[in-house]
């Protein structure tokens, strides 16, 4: 297949720069609401991610002492750099649960003023801050003069709302604070907030930002499913780098398959079945270092039936994974359907939307 991008050579050698911070790979994980724990992390970090961030969390949830608190807080030395990202509505909470968790060595702070989810907006967190600009800056200042100076902001927005003309303009009217206070980074989901995760991203909004915000790093998301949709969001937007989302649920593999396309190598092929095999038994025994052998399997479901998409018969792998309930049957499933010594037709494909960015689709 030709892709109908041309990508600048000076990718071949791009840093990703977020603060103090480096990266040699442009592309990072997304903070994913039950997904992006310390086994997905690891397991992205071998497989080529340079930057990870925790899934979302409460600001109540960091202030509170207990479990849930310490759980929270709970890193691992192999686990850095790593990004916390908090969600909250009253700037003093917000501040003050940012500052907990700087101490507790997050590497960056990261607000989320992008969550779609009903009952998020309903109480004022997440995009709900779209629509209250005025609150949204006095979050991001109150967070930046409670964080030690070393330690980075960052940001996600969606583009708005939706698609009225003032919501752009408080999309914008965040952004300027936000720059104005030098925040590190800003990520921007090209879908409003109505829009969830319906229908195409507006990666021309993507663009438009990048231009407006000229040398601060701009991080685009949205629709990147594929090493190829990666190198596509460079070339048509020109962000400074991207954040996989979705996109690396079940496919680790896309970090080390982006940084392959982004040095002008050709994207390497989808892993084999027994290299599949491999990361999901390393991920398992993660997961029960992390949760115990009781929970874990619980827990790995929702990864196996993503893993399952790349494996030639997804369906009847898909399906013993949604049966799978203990350490017994995992193994069975592993054993079965990832057997290294089986000769199995090539791994499937990700597919993703750039197949409409290669036809020229994308408006």
């Amino acid at each position: 297949m030709r892709w109908a991008f041309r990508l600048s050579a000076a990718y071949n050698d791009a840093v990703l720069t977020i603060g103090p911070l480096q990266f040699d790979l442009p592309v990072v994980q997304a903070a994913l609401a039950g997904y992006s724990d310390a086994p997905m992390r690891r397991i992205a970090r071998r497989l080529g991610a340079p930057y990870a961030l925790r899934e979302v969390v409460l600001d109540k949830i960091v202030i509170q002492p207990g479990k849930r608190q310490r759980e929270t807080l709970a890193l691992s030395p192999d686990d850095h750099p790593i990004g916390g990202q908090l969600m909250g509505s009253q700037p003093e909470q917000i501040a003050e649960a940012a500052e907990i968790m700087a101490r507790s060595g997050f590497d960056v702070i990261d607000l989320n003023f992008a969550c779609p989810v009903k009952k998020v907006l309903g109480r004022c967190r997440g995009g709900y801050l779209l629509s209250d600009p005025q609150t949204a800056i006095d979050v991001l200042r109150r967070v930046r003069d409670a964080l030690p100076a070393a330690v980075p902001l960052t940001l996600k927005l969606r583009r708005g709302m939706d698609d009225s003309a003032e919501s752009e303009c408080n999309f914008f009217q965040i952004l300027d604070a936000a720059l104005e206070m030098n925040v590190a980074a800003v990520t921007v989901h090209p879908r409003t907030v109505r829009q969830r995760y319906v229908g195409p991203s507006d990666w021309s909004f993507l663009a438009r930002v990048k231009r407006y915000a000229g040398q601060r790093t701009i991080i685009g998301s949205g629709d990147l499913f594929t090493a190829e949709d990666i190198a596509a969001m460079f070339a048509q937007t020109g962000v400074d780098g991207v954040s996989i989302a979705r996109g690396c649920i079940g496919n680790p593999w896309i970090f080390n398959a982006a940084r392959a396309l982004l040095r002008g190598d050709p994207a390497p092929p989808p892993p084999s079945v027994a290299e599949q095999g491999r990361v999901i038994r390393e991920h398992y025994a993660l997961a029960t270092a992390e949760y115990g052998e009781r929970r874990a399997p619980a827990v790995m479901r929702k990864f196996g039936i993503k893993y399952a998409e790349l494996h030639p018969f997804y369906r009847e792998v898909r399906d013993d994974f949604v049966r799978s309930g203990d350490e017994r049957s995992w193994s069975a499933i592993l054993d079965h359907w990832y057997d290294p010594t089986r000769v199995w037709p090539p791994a499937r494909e990700k597919k993703g939307p750039g197949a409409l960015i290669a036809a020229g689709a994308r408006q």
